[in-house]
């Protein structure tokens, strides 16, 4: 409102008081209030109805009410008014509720406009006589309490203006939370709940169905913009996203109001929620009908839910519909009082003939014999009321009953004992309205239909709605379907109920809950990734990496599995990891396993061949003892390998490492050995040579002990300091097995395990290489040799192959170093002998030994 509007206001209401002051008469600014019904009383109660949806031009200057005509009446506001009066009348017969106490009232029609409620308001305040005596200019209003208004644009306006003065308002539809606001408006109760209890129901309707992809449009004005802010503050969070957000002008502007229409058919979302008042709805859903728009689900709010004359002209289009509807329950008596109508029982108030002449076809003619107008109707059977269309009335009901107890607790009130200063009671004849309000916020009375009703601290009532839905009759009609309720004072967890198994959904979906989404659901396996520059509803589904899951559908994220366990291939669940090792029962295992025991038991069968041969030359020739330690240490280089083979376990680690270098230490040093004596041996046959007295059986067991316990020393060590000990590592296809292995512990005391090894057999492949032409018919450095160089290649090999090889590979290649090795240490020296021994025993003489 303006600061001159304001200005106005406070004169037209204070200026009284001055002139009295004065002496003078004084002259109200207003007149007798036309569209208007009066009843007499002790109390009078002013009410506020918009009858009319059209107002006429308003009064630019603000000296007298227009006087103009309202057009396009609507019968459910009408209702309402009538609704009041039979309130009034009821209560007025109540022996027990305000006896000996007459309720009056003065409705009128506002036109559905915030200037002619304003004016009807300040009219109903101040009086309909134009001169009063200067000692009434200072008593009470003529009405201390107005019922209304029914919108909340204009009782925002009313509440600002009128609350100034103390001025109480119950209004029966004025929906906005901005109204709960106690500060601005301390005089405003209402019987209707507040929109921040439609904005929860709305919001959990959509998630409960799984609607994320939503239209929202709305009405420009108070009880929209507050309906909508509440809405999307409720919707925060949820996974609910507006795909757009329109608003219907207050103009009706058709180029507007087809672009909107546009949006809607152009949108993916299939559910449309329009809040706005029921004029503002009207002229969208009339272009929605006439583009023959059927395919989508409406969400109704409080304001249209149950427009019943929106069926006349809407068809299918609208069937499906699911509204949120003010609870209404039926008052006994009020539907047989609003259809007692007939040409015997009209109306002599002109707003009534007003409504006659628009709704029913009625032309009111001067009767010849009694001298008063009679109608003459064609159109007098809509009066008829469906039980759908009671929408509103029975808080019309609540609001006048609760200013009756009000004023039946300020009757009550005993002397001495009263809420204001000193105890007084309050004053009833006149009522003042300040004291009215104080007993309006304290009422607490049952009604007859057996509901409580009190006002909260922000004069609000609970929270309580029916779901209804639009439903077709076998007959073409549509009919409101009651399909479930919300009631704030169930608790969160028990106010929502809907029956979805009797909701007839819109969109031509039937029985079925329409889809209403921007991207379908991402299933168990993937997760959500908002796609750019969109808001979070529309995403795209990525599949969870290896060794994460998402078990629920639209997952935001992947879980990554505990340790020892990895995703199955649809990535939905963790399973235990297969667990991988060289074993006994692996094909591999198996080979290896084979080759180790038949190294074995070669190594064996040469031994028990040179063991039975020990007597023959060629045995002899080559140091016997050498010979059969030398068998002794490839047997147990070839059993070692099986140490290799199975489940890691702390003594295996240790075992297989320590055995694997001592018994190779052991190999070689014979060998090594045996390559010196070659080498002495010839050089013994020199003239003047003494040599082998340094190389005999006990300096070369010396020599042997000496390079092993070296090798012992080192092993004890790294035993000591840091062992080899069992360790899992994921391996296998993308990670999905722990692969057992051993690790070495130390890097250090593994390589001078190997290092030391290489030094012995590069050592013994230098000195082999050296003797291997020396003349001797029999020569045992060249197989020597031959047996260095493939053990060394062997070896060199080893390495690069041992760091790339994955998982169990990597013990299955140190296993066919080793099985390698020996195999070329057994066959290149001890396969000719063997030859010899077995299959030329002519040759294994001493005569051909030494031969050249």
């Amino acid at each position: 409102m303006s600061v001159e509007a304001r200005l106005w206001v406070l004169g037209f209401l204070a200026g009284p008081v001055w002139v009295y002051s004065l002496g003078l008469p004084c002259t109200l600014q207003s007149r007798t209030i036309s569209g208007s019904l009066y009843k007499e009383g002790d109390v009078i109660i002013g009410g506020l109805f918009p009858v009319h949806w059209e107002a006429p031009v308003p009064d630019q200057t603000f000296t007298q009410r227009q006087e103009g005509r309202c057009l396009s009446v609507k019968l459910l506001s009408y209702r309402w008014l009538q609704t009041m009066i039979f309130t009034v009348k009821e209560i007025n017969r109540d022996p027990t509720l305000l006896p000996n106490f007459t309720l009056g009232y003065l409705a009128v029609d506002t036109c559905l406009s915030e200037g002619s409620t304003l004016s009807a308001a300040l009219s109903l305040v101040t009086g309909q006589e134009e001169k009063v005596s200067g000692e009434k200019c200072t008593e009470a209003p003529t009405v201390p309490v107005i019922i209304g208004d029914a919108r909340s644009s204009a009782s925002i306006v009313l509440a600002d203006t009128l609350g100034v003065f103390g001025i109480p308002m119950v209004s029966y539809y004025a929906s906005c939370a901005c109204l709960s606001d106690r500060k601005r408006f301390p005089t405003f109760l209402r019987t209707v709940p507040s929109n921040s209890f439609q904005a929860k129901v709305i919001a959990r309707l959509l998630h409960q169905m799984g609607w994320s992809w939503v239209g929202v449009i709305y009405g420009d004005d108070a009880y929209g913009e507050s309906s909508v802010q509440l809405l999307m503050n409720e919707l925060e969070g949820s996974g609910v996203c507006m795909s757009y957000l329109e608003v219907i002008p207050k103009s009706h502007t058709p180029s507007k109001i087809r672009q909107i229409v546009e949006t809607i058919q152009s949108s993916k979302a299939q559910v449309v929620v329009i809040i706005a008042i029921t004029a503002d709805t009207e002229a969208l859903l009339r272009e929605v009908v006439r583009r023959n728009v059927t395919d989508k689900q409406w969400i109704a709010p409080t304001a249209w839910s149950t427009a019943g004359y929106y069926t006349a002209w809407s068809g299918i289009s609208l069937v499906g519909t699911i509204g949120i509807a003010i609870r209404s329950l039926e008052i006994q008596g009020l539907s047989s009082y609003l259809t007692k109508l007939s040409i015997e029982n009209y109306p002599t108030e002109e707003l009534e003939q007003k409504v006659w002449e628009e709704a029913f076809g009625c032309r009111f003619v001067m009767d010849s014999q009694s001298g008063l107008p009679r109608p003459q109707c064609t159109n007098l059977e809509n009066i008829q009321v469906q039980a759908a269309e009671f929408d509103g009335m029975y808080n019309v009901y609540k609001a006048v009953y609760a200013v009756a107890h009000a004023i039946q607790d300020m009757l009550d009130c005993q002397p001495g004992k009263g809420p204001f200063k000193n105890g007084e009671c309050p004053e009833i004849k006149p009522v003042r309205p300040e004291q009215l309000l104080h007993y309006l916020k304290a009422v607490n009375f049952t009604t007859s239909m057996g509901e409580i009703v009190y006002f909260d601290n922000n004069g609000d009532p609970t929270g309580s709605y029916d779901i209804v839905n639009w439903q077709i009759t076998s007959e073409g009609k549509v009919e409101f379907v009651k399909v479930g309720n919300f009631d704030s004072s169930r608790g969160p967890d028990q106010d929502f109920q809907l029956d979805v198994q009797n909701v007839i959904w819109g969109g031509g979906w039937g029985n079925k809950v329409p889809v209403s989404v921007c991207s379908e659901s991402c299933p168990p396996g993937t997760r959500k990734a908002v796609q750019k520059g969109k808001p979070v509803c529309c995403f795209d589904c990525i599949p969870c990496a290896a060794g994460e899951i998402s078990n629920a559908t639209d997952s935001t994220e992947c879980i990554k599995c505990p340790q020892r366990f990895w995703s199955n291939t649809d990535r939905t669940e963790c399973v235990p990891m297969l667990v991988e090792f060289l074993s006994f029962q692996d094909d591999m295992g198996i080979i290896l396993s084979v080759l180790s025991v038949a190294g074995a038991a070669l190594t064996g069968t040469v031994l028990a061949a040179f063991f039975h041969h020990r007597d023959t030359p060629l045995v002899r020739a080559n140091n016997s003892e050498l010979s059969f330690l030398l068998l002794l240490s490839l047997k147990l280089c070839f059993l070692c390998a099986l140490a290799f083979i199975g489940r890691p376990a702390p003594w295996s680690c240790m075992l297989r490492h320590t055995l694997f270098g001592i018994s190779f230490v052991v190999c070689l040093a014979c060998v090594l050995s045996k390559t010196v004596v070659v080498l002495v041996a010839f050089r013994a046959t020199l003239p003047g040579s003494n040599l082998m007295r340094y190389f005999g059986p006990v300096q070369q067991r010396a020599g042997i002990f000496f390079c092993t316990l070296v090798q012992v020393g080192i092993c004890v060590l790294w035993l000591a300091l840091a062992p080899p000990l069992p360790s899992e590592t994921a391996g296998g296809e993308l990670g999905a097995r722990v692969v057992l292995l051993c690790a070495v512990g130390s890097i250090v005391g593994f390589s001078l395990v190997l290092g030391y090894i290489g030094l012995l057999a590069a050592v013994c492949f230098l000195l082999a290489f050296f003797a291997r032409k020396l003349p001797d018919n029999f020569n045992e450095a060249k197989f020597i040799t031959f047996s260095m160089l493939i053990f060394c290649a062997v070896w060199i090999t080893f390495v690069p192959a041992y760091v790339s090889s994955p998982g169990r590979y990597t013990v299955a290649v140190e296993v066919f170093a080793i099985l390698a090795s020996s195999y070329g240490l057994l066959l290149c020296i001890f396969a000719p002998k063997c030859y010899i021994i077995l299959l030329r025993p002519e040759r294994n003489t001493k005569k051909n030994m030494m031969a050249k």
